[in-house]
């Protein structure tokens, strides 16, 4: 458990120190789907801080944590969904080096955080399954990125960002949804035992 807690807390700091780095760059060249994925980065330090601090609770406890972490999931769905509208009503293109060059950044730190986390990932229940698929998503989400990075030097559209934006906040919505339902098969009998293996 001490070998969990210490993988969850040093991924919470390594998505904290990332999210300043995409917001700013995000706001500075007005990318939707950059500043999507810096909310996933808020999203997965809380998420792996949740885990931390719930890591000693009964089964019953950890349901419901892994019912809130579903829900803390959708936020950056719906806040891509604002974006994307508003950008909509004005397409104009990110500057597609620095949108590439923040995105494969961002796509190291997920690796790195999922490298760390997969020999968790069936060992903690629904918790460290959440934990375990932001990571895994946003290393994917990361790859449409830098692909939207190098699409937009070649074609000047917003579009690209505005598609491959929404994209991430679905792929968010169906995480929700898995999580949610990795929290429903938690243990039932309150103090189970915590590596008690979560079905995939």
């Amino acid at each position: 458990m001490s070998s969990l807690r210490r993988t969850v807390l040093l991924v919470a700091a390594l998505n904290l120190a990332y999210v300043g780095v995409e917001a700013v760059v995000a706001l500075s060249i007005g990318s939707v789907s950059l500043l999507a994925d810096s909310v996933d980065f808020l999203e997965d330090t809380a998420i792996n801080l949740l885990i931390a601090i719930a890591l000693g609770w009964s089964a019953a406890r950890r349901r419901r944590v892994g019912s809130l972490l579903a829900v803390v999931i959708l936020l950056p769905a719906i806040a891509t969904i604002v974006m994307a509208i508003t950008k909509i009503l004005d397409p104009v293109p990110p500057g597609g080096v620095p949108l590439t060059v923040t995105a494969l950044g961002a796509l190291l730190v997920n690796l790195g955080c999922a490298a760390l986390l997969v020999r968790h990932r069936r060992g903690g229940g629904g918790l460290t399954r959440a934990a375990w698929l932001s990571a895994r998503n946003d290393a994917v989400a990361n790859l449409a990125l830098i692909a939207a990075g190098i699409a937009t030097l070649w074609w000047a559209t917003g579009w690209i960002d505005i598609v491959v934006g929404l994209g991430i906040g679905l792929m968010n919505a169906d995480a929700a949804r898995d999580v949610w339902q990795a929290a429903r098969r938690e243990p039932g009998a309150v103090g189970a035992p915590l590596h008690e293996e979560a079905r995939a």
